[in-house]
């Protein structure tokens, strides 16, 4: 059914429609949104969930822990600080592999501090265990969260939606929402194997000695590297319902010929697609849509860059000291590939800078230009803002 709705309103209903049975939430910009309508919706009546208001977001993840441990679906949303605040529950909540979901409504880390968009704070926890699937659209966060609840439930990992804040959950728009019948046919009843049960004792999260640990990490990962073919069956699943995909691990898009690559992650995208169609004299590029960063695809993505001469990887992130996150990772996968393409990597849009149609012209003319950049570059820096020392 499509209505014109607030990304954030949107998954809120979209939530709802995949029956949680505890909501546990601490608001903070830009997800406040989001469990401020899942709340108005159990208040209506509309919605029959457990919604519980904490005093921090560490309790927020603390509480969706317990209650999916006990047997029930549960979810949580967070943002920025707040994400770093839970960290400690995430990495619990991921390495004893208890199936929630969570949205990401991505924005900026302090100090200094800023409420706008990009993504540190996921990048942030991206090593605790969880998979990360980020969304170019509020289509794709819709039809995500409900792939997700089905991801986390089969894998017995929590699953990390990841929202563009702002740019997206603020964003009002014709969506699509699926219909009760369509998630519930999609979507079965929760059942984690691994729950707590009075009429069953058993222990969950025990004391784990130097003698196992490597196996329980070994596990750990092999599960969020067997998740991809989830993914993937979990896409064209919800596509067969409702007439969408996602894109699965990633997507290409764009000009399939092209020698030029621009690999994203979220709504940047739709920027990117727009500016290269708006002038045909700039080259054309190939785009690969990554949308699960955690577990990363390395095959599908070396499958994805063949024939390609140049890849720019465009983060909305930094490691400070180091340069891109995803961009390493990315030439690390691809140096198994014959004739692999040359990597760049730019960072662009830290702490909701506004992405203009003129970035595409700026990449373009950065990788295939005589003056190329060396190593990682925050491309729309403005050097006159800077120090001599650092421009």
């Amino acid at each position: 059914m499509a209505l014109a709705l607030e990304g954030s309103q949107a998954l809120a209903r979209t939530i709802a429609l995949c029956r949680p049975q505890v909501v546990a939430a601490y608001p903070i910009t830009p997800q406040t949104h989001i469990v401020e309508g899942i709340a108005k919706l159990v208040a209506d009546g509309k919605l029959e969930c457990e919604m519980v208001s904490v005093e921090s977001e560490h309790s927020a993840a603390s509480v969706a822990l317990g209650a999916a441990v006990a047997g029930s679906r549960a979810y949580t949303a967070s943002a920025s600080q707040g994400i770093l605040l839970m960290a400690e529950v995430l990495f619990d909540i991921a390495g004893l592999r208890i199936p929630l979901v969570m949205t990401c409504a991505n924005r900026a880390l302090s100090g200094p501090l800023n409420i706008w968009n990009d993504q540190q704070d996921s990048m942030a926890v991206r090593d605790a265990g969880w998979i990360q699937l980020y969304c170019a659209t509020n289509q794709e966060a819709i039809d995500t969260t409900v792939q997700a609840f089905r991801i986390a439930e089969r894998c017995e990992l929590p699953v990390m939606v990841c929202v563009d804040g702002f740019t997206l959950t603020h964003t009002l728009e014709p969506l699509d929402l699926p219909s009760a019948e369509q998630v519930d046919g999609y979507l079965p009843a929760y059942r984690f194997h691994h729950g707590l049960d009075p009429a069953d004792p058993r222990s969950l999260g025990t004391l784990v000695a130097p003698e196992h640990f490597s196996e329980v990490r070994h596990a750990h990962h092999q599960a969020m590297m067997r998740a991809q073919t989830e993914i993937e069956q979990a896409d064209d699943d919800w596509a067969a319902v409702v007439g969408r995909h996602c894109g699965g691990l990633l997507e290409v898009r764009g000009d399939p010929e092209a020698r030029l690559g621009i690999l994203t992650l979220g709504s940047v995208l739709g920027t990117l697609e727009d500016a290269m169609d708006n002038d045909a004299s700039l080259p054309r590029a190939r785009f690969i849509k990554l949308r699960s960063y955690r577990p990363f695809p390395a095959a599908a993505l070396r499958e994805a860059c063949a024939g390609l001469d140049t890849l720019i990887v465009l983060e909305r992130a930094l490691s400070p000291g180091a340069g891109g996150i995803v961009g390493p990772e990315v030439q690390t996968a691809l140096v198994e590939m014959e004739s692999p393409p040359r990597v760049h990597n730019f960072a662009a849009g830290l702490g909701g800078r506004d992405l203009s149609l003129d970035l595409y012209k700026r990449l373009v003319d950065a990788v295939l230009g005589e003056d190329r950049p060396k190593g990682f570059a925050i491309i729309d820096a403005d050097p006159t803002l800077l120090p001599e020392a650092d421009r």
